[in-house]
């Protein structure tokens, strides 16, 4: 419908009044050829799909950019021939090697795009490393190159499963990347069934967010996946020559096949009817088999069950907690048990907290039919041990700092790591 603006009539103070709009009930009324076009609208808000899409092309050109400025394979081919063309010397092992003023010359000769890549910087970081005195082996210029290159090619990766461009994963968009690029794993793909491969992907994402989102934020920033070394190791498994050096330095990479299985085949071992779930007395087994039955009880309060029972994601998170509790660098371990043991969601535990839970251990004792610890004794030790800043409650950054954690939280929730620790060399009740 078109509409025709009528005339103006201007009162006798000045202010002009307009008079109503007319409909002209035609489509070509000559006024309208004199309204200039001042932009396109942009998609209605109802048109999410248009938006979604033109979002989502912008973002993957600014991906593509960056992919254009990575080695190809020509050039990495390129960059090996320029090293060997100045090595410096050759020793017997028929080591190559490279002082600082031949890598100079080479970084002189490369493209500009390795010129970006090969700094002095780098050549100082890579000797602290070296076991040759003001000299690199070529071949370790080389394949810090290549690393460097897959990192950022995983980063541009995963950036292409972020579609709305704002820099976050949600486990569904991890999921779908871990299981794309599955079939560039060797190390993966040449040893997996097919029917194992959803709960390879599920592991291994349920490890990366319990990593690196222990605050359940239920999405983590993708450059937080590539700074932690997580998507490293991840990529490492391209390449079978990789788990061969681990295997010689003693390492294992924690998403290889035989790491993800050990913990699936844990869960399988504990699942004693079969029905893919766990019940509490099933996982009152896990480990040594001393976890207290008042730790399992909160436990389940604490996770998402299913007719009173633990499915396979629950599980991860619980497993990881306790086969990470000891390393002191392993925030979310100890997280993840704190909360279970603040009953009363206050951000801290008090003396009162560390008895409830010490009835766990003290029951522990009375099947043994021994004399438990005089929980007194056992409230002060932990208090010491700690030092909080407030000497009535323990929270969980005192936990940290005291550099205890792991033991006063393993003292209150298993009873084996109870005894281990009253029963250790230098306990003065011991003495």
């Amino acid at each position: 419908m078109k509409w025709e603006m009528c005339s103006v009539e201007p009162f006798n103070n000045g202010v002009v009044k307009e008079t109503e709009l007319k409909d002209n009930g035609t489509k070509d009324h000559p006024s309208y050829k004199a309204i200039p076009k001042f932009f396109d609208p942009p998609p209605k808000p109802e048109d999410k799909d248009r938006v979604l899409l033109l979002r989502r092309e912008a973002h993957s050109l600014v991906l593509q950019d960056q992919a254009e400025g990575l080695l190809n394979t020509e050039e990495l081919n390129e960059l090996w021939r320029i090293l060997e063309k100045h090595v410096t010397e050759t020793i017997r092992s028929k080591r190559q090697l490279i002082s600082l003023d031949d890598y100079l010359v080479v970084v002189s000769e490369v493209s500009a795009k390795c010129q970006k890549l090969l700094t002095v910087g780098l050549f100082f970081e890579l000797m602290q490393s070296s076991n040759y005195p003001d000299m690199l082996e070529i071949v370790s210029i080389y394949n810090h190159i290549v690393r460097r290159i897959s990192i950022v090619q995983g980063r541009i990766g995963l950036s292409s499963y972020d579609g709305f461009g704002q820099g976050y994963l949600s486990e569904s968009d991890l999921e779908s990347f871990i299981t794309d690029i599955i079939p560039k794993l060797a190390q993966i793909r040449d040893c997996m069934q097919p029917s194992f491969e959803r709960f390879y992907v599920c592991t291994v994402v349920k490890k990366i967010f319990f990593f690196l989102d222990h605050l359940h934020m239920r999405r983590i920033r993708i450059r937080d996946i590539v700074s932690s070394g997580l998507l490293s190791q991840l990529l490492e498994l391209h390449d079978k020559t990789n788990s061969k050096e681990r295997e010689k330095k003693g390492a294992t990479n924690c998403f290889s096949m035989p790491a993800i299985f050990a913990v699936y085949e844990n869960y399988l071992d504990l699942d004693k009817d079969h029905d893919g779930m766990l019940s509490r007395e099933e996982l009152s087994k896990y480990g040594s088999g001393s976890l207290t039955s008042i730790f399992l009880d909160r436990a389940f309060e604490m996770c998402r069950t299913y007719g009173g029972k633990m499915d396979y994601k629950s599980f991860l998170d619980f497993h990881f907690a306790m086969e990470n509790r000891k390393s002191l660098k392993c925030l979310p371990a100890l997280h993840y048990i704190f909360r279970i043991l603040d009953i009363n969601q206050q951000g801290y535990l008090t003396a009162q907290t560390l008895r409830y839970f010490y009835d766990g251990i003290e029951v522990r004792f009375k099947t043994l039919k021994a004399e438990a610890v005089n929980f007194q004794d056992l409230k002060d030790e932990i208090f010491d041990m700690v030092g909080p800043k407030d000497p009535l409650n323990i929270t969980l950054k005192d936990l940290i700092n005291s550099g205890q954690g792991e033991t006063v939280l393993s003292i209150l929730i298993e009873f084996d790591k109870f005894l281990a620790h009253e029963n250790r060399e230098g306990n003065p009740q011991n003495v």
